[in-house]
């Protein structure tokens, strides 16, 4: 079940708590790996620990020769890809009168618009073979909203109508396009927070705990995997049951 022997993953944001998870679970079935991300150490590091068959590019995802790049020299390392999970994701968190449109634009390029141009880059391949998963790693608060973080939510949100667009233009090329929404989940940035503070967030978590990073790559290899084959323009809230809310 959730045979991923063969096929060929491209990750982005490899080199954050996510990304790790997401990497290890595809690789324990059997897929093999490209993994981008901004950190090389970790890169190379978590490369190492996969073993054969994972390959790995530092990518800046905030230029479109960058993005171009990445996908050129991803596509050459086995030939194609067979899977694309946009994972890269990046916040500038801060109350919307005082938001910079700096802080805006850059996390709008990176979530959203860098999304959107190395999925376009990629979804060609898949067009020609009649075969791909895609990918996109929303958030909770793209459906809930969050104080302090307009843009962040507004980049979330705007995947969902990505996401069911593309769905959409390419489910009749054996392709599907779906969407997870990740609650919150313990990775070594919410490690930081006081108890006091995880908490006030769990309060909010029916299940009444904070996600684990192995929910979220549990529910990649699903959507990745044959399947899921009758599963597109979809979210799979990984939450928690916060969407309820």
């Amino acid at each position: 079940m959730f045979d991923l022997n063969g096929k060929v993953v491209l990750l982005t944001g490899a080199s954050g708590g996510i990304g790790k998870s997401i990497a290890k679970k595809m690789k324990k079935q059997g897929a093999k790996l490209i993994l981008s991300g901004t950190r090389q150490n970790i890169l190379e590091s978590l490369s190492l620990e996969l073993g054969d068959d994972t390959k790995t590019i530092v990518t800046d995802l905030s230029t479109k020769e960058g993005i171009a790049t990445l996908a050129q020299e991803a596509e050459a390392c086995f030939g194609q890809i067979d899977i694309l999970i946009n994972n890269a994701g990046i916040t500038a968190d801060n109350l919307f009168l005082r938001m910079k449109d700096e802080d805006w634009d850059n996390v709008i390029n990176i979530n959203l618009s860098a999304s959107m141009r190395l999925t376009r880059q990629i979804i060609k391949g898949m067009l020609k073979r009649k075969f791909g998963r895609i990918i996109f790693i929303s958030s909770v608060v793209g459906y809930t909203g969050n104080p302090g973080q307009t843009n962040y939510s507004a980049s979330k949100s705007a995947l969902v109508g990505l996401t069911k667009s593309i769905a959409l233009e390419v489910a009749a090329r054996g392709i599907t396009c779906n969407l997870i929404a990740p609650g919150f989940i313990s990775t070594p940035m919410t490690d930081k927070l006081t108890d006091e503070q995880k908490n006030r967030i769990i309060v909010n978590i029916p299940v009444n705990r904070l996600g684990r990073v192995e929910d979220i790559s549990s529910g990649c290899v699903f959507l990745s995997s044959n399947e899921a084959s009758f599963i597109t323009g979809t979210t799979l809230h990984i939450n928690g049951g916060m969407s309820m809310i």
